[in-house]
């Protein structure tokens, strides 16, 4: 079968795509042939070594949490999941890029019908860090919440969540991303100088109650300027900014759950959550689809097809 692979830390060009055997299940192990993968901001800091002292690879590495397929073989023990199922979910393995990954059956939940693959396969990482995100900053009705990223892959869906407990949210994002985020309930602020400024116009007289931070580059520093309560503020990319103000670092691992991600699916197939989707590549153009991840202009996620 073909699989991502990368033999040494580097920048895209590590990246191959290669023939490695295909994998066999385990006891509470079912093997997915994969129909749609996501791919992840946080990839690149692993493939690079920029995450080697939290997260180290081993080398030859494989990559990939997101995934989506159809069950074509069951390891002994298995519950709940039978050849020819359709699902969605996760592995802790970094190898759903790749034509077949073995997926550990409580890590699983039934595809949803209507739910499109592409949506399935790249739900888990960022569906699973929105979710804790806004779980971490409580979000009550009327209260005002600033997310930056506000159309990247985890904030796109943690506007949605945050409007979804009754928040008026201020969404941080590029001009050709206005309408999108006005389209679902959002107040568009554009990024760069004069923010502050800006964010405080659009919360009119209300005082901003609490920050998402999917972006990092500073803007925990500027919600505790805009007034927010550390414990109010949540980051997903800076944490030593975290560290040093008292915020929060709820992320993916916060509610990593195949409770989470089938909660998430449900609502997504009955039109409760749009998941946007950037751009599909296949498998072979691994390198295309982290060129486009890694310029930081997606609106959505970006997921791979073998």
């Amino acid at each position: 079968m073909k699989a991502v692979r990368f033999h040494t830390y580097g920048e895209i060009d590590v990246l191959r795509v290669e023939e490695v055997e295909r994998p066999v299940p385990g006891p509470g192990q079912v093997l997915v042939e994969v129909r749609a993968a996501g791919i992840q901001p946080g990839e690149v800091m692993i493939r690079r070594g920029a995450r080697h002292g939290r997260w180290p690879a081993t080398f030859p590495s494989g990559q990939g949490s997101d995934l989506a397929g159809v069950v074509v073989e069951t390891g002994p023990e298995v519950r709940g999941f039978a050849v020819g199922d359709e699902v969605l979910g996760f592995t802790h393995g970094r190898a759903s890029h790749a034509e077949y990954v073995v997926a550990e059956d409580v890590n699983l939940v039934v595809r949803p019908d209507g739910l499109p693959w592409e949506v399935a396969g790249s739900l888990y990482v960022a569906g699973t860090t929105a979710y804790a995100t806004v779980f971490a900053v409580d979000p009550r009705p009327d209260e005002t919440v600033v997310v930056s990223g506000a159309a990247g892959g985890v904030g796109s869906l943690a506007v949605q969540l945050a409007r979804r407990r009754g928040a008026i949210v201020i969404g941080l994002a590029s001009e050709p991303n206005h309408a999108w985020l006005a389209a679902h309930g959002v107040v568009p602020v554009g990024y760069g100088e004069g923010v502050a400024d800006r964010i405080r116009k659009a919360a009119g007289d209300r005082p901003v109650d609490a920050f998402i931070d999917t972006f990092g580059d500073g803007y925990v520093d500027l919600a505790v300027d805009l007034g927010v309560p550390p414990e109010r503020i949540n980051t997903i990319r800076d944490w030593q900014a975290a560290a040093r103000v008292g915020a929060r670092t709820y992320g993916e691992g916060s509610a990593a759950s195949a409770v989470v991600v089938g909660e998430l699916a449900r609502l997504a197939a009955r039109g409760g959550l749009e998941v946007p989707i950037a751009r599909v590549y296949p498998l072979a153009q691994v390198r295309d689809a982290f060129t486009e991840l890694e310029q930081g202009h997606a609106h959505g996620k970006i997921v791979l097809r073998p």
